[in-house]
């Protein structure tokens, strides 16, 4: 019984993926603290698919996928904040315009490839297939996003919490915007090899939204969402080993299940506790 529970451990490609998706994991749950606050939770959907037509136009003129998926993601946010400047559309209806746009060119440049090779694991991650090149590249942005966040965290905890507040006692208000837009587009390159596009936005949203819901500082925040993420991340990959499902799809459905056990029986704020403090 307890070689078949460490069975998965034993194994190179494992202990990859547990690395991986820890890494990214954190830095996704750190990021996602952010997000909710900022009120920007459909940017980081808006941006992880707005990736896609970089990664593929990256692809035909031979540069790494990385490289393509960060100029497109920080094209998406400039183009969302220069539209919203220049017309009267409410910004979340501008990313819905900008995201959708980008990703059917990103479809429509996929499908006059003529190449044998396939970009599935760009829309879904490959995380237990994933090469030594990709793991290095995942591990270094990883690292730097990680470092950026611990030493500008006052500064855009302030911003993203009021923006007017920042700006009335000196910071370059600007450059943190463009800093925080930065930073999500190289967490969604990091994330890409692990759950791929259209999972990377549950990795950015679900870790902040469970911590949310059990504190009302950020600091503890910010340490609820990494250990929730954290643990989702090695659970899915663990429990993905012996049902043989999607590592990505199974990181995800265990956050999803984390935000739904919080939200009937969570402390204070659950649906569970409020009706008995009613009743």
């Amino acid at each position: 019984m307890l070689n078949t529970l460490i069975e998965p451990f034993t194994y190179p490609f494992m202990r990859e993926a547990l690395l991986v998706a820890v890494l990214v994991g954190t830095i996704c749950a750190m990021l996602s603290c952010y997000l909710i606050l900022k009120g920007w939770a459909l940017m980081g959907d808006a941006v992880s698919h707005a990736v896609f037509p970089g990664v593929v136009l990256a692809y035909v003129v031979g540069l790494p996928f990385s490289v393509g998926a960060f100029a497109a993601g920080f094209f998406c946010a400039g183009a969302t904040g220069w539209i919203k400047s220049n017309s009267r559309v409410k910004e979340d209806t501008i990313m819905g315009i900008v995201f959708t746009g980008m990703f059917a060119m990103g479809l429509v440049m996929y499908t006059k490839i003529d190449t044998n090779i396939h970009l599935n694991h760009i829309l879904f991650g490959s995380l237990l297939g994933i090469e030594r090149d990709d793991l290095i590249q995942a591990v270094i942005v990883s690292v730097v996003v990680l470092l950026v966040l611990i030493v500008k965290r006052r500064d855009l905890m302030l911003f993203c919490f009021d923006q007017n507040h920042a700006r009335t006692i000196g910071m370059n208000t600007t450059m943190l915007h463009y800093l925080l837009l930065a930073i999500l587009a190289a967490t969604i390159v990091a994330a890409l090899q692990a759950v791929g596009i259209i999972l990377t936005v549950a990795m950015l949203i679900t870790p902040g939204c469970v911590a949310y819901q059990l504190s009302d500082r950020f600091e503890r925040m910010m340490l609820i969402a990494v250990a929730s993420s954290i643990f989702s991340s090695v659970f899915g990959v663990y429990i993905s080993y012996f049902i043989d499902g999607g590592t990505g799809a199974c990181i995800v459905l265990t956050q999803s299940a984390l935000f739904v056990i919080i939200m009937f029986l969570g402390p204070k704020r659950g649906v569970v506790w409020t009706y008995l403090a009613r009743a």
